[in-house]
C-alpha cells in the first residue's frame, strides 16, 4: 500500500508551482516533515515537508514541470499520515487523512505560531494540520531542518503545515489538466510507463502532446531536448518542418546561435508581471524628483564603518536613506497608508513593514523588513544584510513579501541615475535611489559661493495620486533629501 502526496497551496491563494528540485529519490527513507521537494510559486521558493513516513516509491513529477495544486507529485510506501501514527497508508490518490469538519483552517500569511506550546488540556496536538487525533504523540525527531530559521520563514512553514488540512489545499486545489496525467520523471520510476499498446511513453507536457497531434508528428520518433529527457515544443515544431530539432542548453531552453528562442512566463516572473499591470493600471501614479548632494552621507558612512558594532555589517547609503524615508513618514503618514477601493477607506499603517526591491535571476522579489521603525541603525543594517543574502540566494519565502507598507528600489547599483518606479501593490508609494557620483556642485552663498565636486545623487518618488497630492508628495521628498544632505538633520525628526 502506498499513499499520494499531493501539491498543496501553500496559503497564497495559488493555483500551479513548478517542481525545481527534488530533495529525496527513489528507495529513501524518509520521516514526516522531512523536505522532499523545492518549488517554486509565483512569490518565491519554497520548501515543501512530507506528511508521510515511509519509502519513496515514485516521484511523479519531473523537475522543471509545472503542474496544478492537487496534483500528486510524489508516491510514498508503508508510512503513515501525519496525525494517524501507526495507521494504516489508505493507498488512495485523495488526501491521506479524514480530518473532521471542524478542523482549523490554514493560518494567515504572516502569522506567527509557536509549535513548541503544549496543547491545552483536553486538545490533541497535530503534527502537520490534518486536525485533532485521538491520542497525543510525540513529534518524531527530523532528519534535518524542515522550517526556515527566521521568524518569517517559520511563519511560511507554519501556514505551509496548515495548507494540508481540509480548507487548505483541498478547497484551493485546481484540478490537473484531465488530457495527460502528470509524467513521472525518467529517475524515479522502477520501469518505463507504457501505454495501452505496451510501447514505452514518451515524456511530454500535455501541450506539446496536442501541439504533436495537430502537427501530425509521432513523439517516438522525435529525440528529447527538454530538461530530464522530456520532448519539447521545439522538438515537435522543427520535426514538423523537416528541421533538425536544436540542442538545448544546460538550462534546457534554446538560446545562443539561435535567432529567436521563448521560454515560459511563470513563478516569480509571472506574478511580478501581474502585480506591475494591477498597480499601473489602477493608482494614478505621480513621480516627482530631487537632486541632492549627499557628500555628508557618505562621510557619515565611512564613520560607521570604523565604528566597532559596526565592522561585521554592510554599511552603504541606502541605510541612512531608509532611516531618513521612515523618519520623514511621521511628517507625512500619507505615504505609509493605503488607498482600499474595496471599502472606499484609507487605511494609515502605524507600523513600516520596509521592502527593498531585489533583482534576483527568477525576477524582482520586494522582500519587507517587519517593523523596520522599531530597529536602531545597527539592527536596521543587519536587516538589510540577512535580507539582500536571502534575496541572491532565491530562498526569501513569501511570508517575508507579504505585508510590505513602503518600498525602496536602489538602481544605483546598476550606474543608474534614477528612474520612475512603479507601486508595489497594497502601498501607496515607492522611492528610487539613483547612483551617488561625483560630480561639479554650488556650495555656500553669496561671497563664499564656490563650485566643489561633491557625491550628487538623484531620488525619485512615486506615489498615489488619489490620496496623496503633490504638497504631500513634495514635503516627504524634501524631507528624505534634507536629512541625505546632512545626517544630522535626523536630530530634527
Amino acid at each position: 500500500m502506498s499513499s499520494e502526496y499531493k501539491l498543496p497551496d501553500v496559503g497564497e491563494g495559488l493555483t500551479e508551482a513548478e517542481i525545481v528540485s527534488w530533495k529525496v529519490k527513489v528507495g529513501d527513507t524518509i520521516e514526516i516533515n522531512d523536505i522532499v521537494v523545492e518549488i517554486e510559486t509565483a512569490k518565491s521558493l519554497v520548501e515543501l515537508p512530507s506528511p508521510y513516513a515511509g519509502t519513496v516509491e515514485e516521484l511523479l513529477v519531473p523537475e522543471g514541470e509545472t503542474v496544478a495544486v492537487g496534483t500528486p507529485i510524489i508516491r510514498i510506501g508503508a508510512g503513515a499520515a501525519a496525525g494517524e501514527p501507526g495507521a494504516e497508508p489508505s493507498g488512495q490518490t485523495q488526501a491521506p487523512a479524514q480530518a473532521p469538519a471542524q478542523a482549523p483552517a490554514a493560518p494567515a500569511v504572516d502569522e506567527v505560531i509557536d509549535t513548541n506550546v503544549p496543547p491545552a488540556e483536553g486538545q490533541n496536538s497535530t503534527l502537520v494540520g490534518y486536525g485533532p487525533r485521538e491520542s497525543v504523540a510525540q513529534r518524531r525527531p527530523r532528519k534535518g531542518r524542515a522550517t526556515p530559521a527566521s521568524t518569517a520563514g517559520s511563519a511560511t512553514q507554519t501556514q505551509l503545515q496548515g495548507a494540508f488540512a481540509p480548507g487548505g489545499a483541498e478547497a484551493a486545489a485546481v484540478e490537473a489538466p484531465a488530457e495527460e496525467e502528470p509524467v513521472p520523471a525518467p529517475a524515479a520510476r522502477a520501469a518505463e510507463p507504457r501505454d495501452g499498446n505496451g510501447d514505452v511513453r514518451v515524456l511530454a507536457k500535455p501541450p506539446v502532446r496536442k501541439l504533436a497531434r495537430d502537427l501530425g508528428v509521432d513523439l517516438r520518433s522525435l529525440s528529447p531536448s527538454g530538461p530530464n529527457g522530456t520532448v519539447s515544443r521545439e522538438d515537435v515544431q522543427a520535426a514538423a518542418s523537416g528541421a533538425a530539432a536544436p540542442a538545448p542548453t544546460s538550462a534546457g531552453h534554446v538560446h545562443r546561435g539561435e535567432r529567436e528562442w521563448r521560454e515560459p512566463i511563470k513563478g516569480v516572473r509571472k506574478m511580478m508581471g501581474q502585480a506591475m499591470v494591477e498597480s499601473a493600471f489602477t493608482a494614478p501614479h505621480v513621480t516627482e524628483w530631487v537632486t541632492v548632494d549627499v557628500t555628508a552621507t557618505m562621510q557619515f558612512c565611512e564613520r560607521l564603518r570604523a565604528r566597532r558594532e559596526f565592522r561585521d555589517v554592510r554599511v552603504s547609503p541606502l541605510l541612512v536613506l531608509a532611516r531618513a524615508a521612515m523618519l520623514a513618514m511621521r511628517r507625512t503618514p500619507e505615504i505609509n497608508s493605503w488607498w482600499d477601493a474595496a471599502a472606499q477607506e484609507i487605511v494609515y499603517k502605524g507600523y513600516v513593514n520596509l521592502g527593498i526591491a531585489a533583482a534576483t535571476p527568477r525576477g524582482l522579489v520586494v522582500p519587507n523588513i517587519k517593523e523596520a521603525d522599531q530597529l536602531s541603525l545597527l539592527e536596521l543594517a543587519q536587516a538589510l544584510g540577512a535580507l539582500a543574502e536571502t534575496a541572491r540566494a532565491g530562498k526569501t519565502q513569501p511570508a517575508e513579501m507579504s505585508g510590505g507598507t513602503f518600498t525602496i528600489t536602489n538602481v544605483g547599483v546598476f550606474g543608474v541615475d534614477s528612474g520612475t518606479p512603479i507601486i508595489n501593490p497594497g502601498e501607496s508609494a515607492i522611492l528610487c535611489f539613483g547612483a551617488a557620483k561625483r560630480q561639479p556642485w554650488v556650495v555656500g552663498s553669496g561671497a563664499d559661493e564656490r563650485i566643489e565636486v561633491r557625491d550628487v545623487c538623484t531620488l525619485a518618488l512615486s506615489f498615489d495620486h488619489r490620496h496623496i497630492d503633490g504638497e504631500k508628495g513634495s514635503r516627504f521628498l524634501a524631507d528624505v533629501a534634507a536629512i541625505m544632505e546632512d545626517p544630522a538633520a535626523a536630530l530634527l525628526f
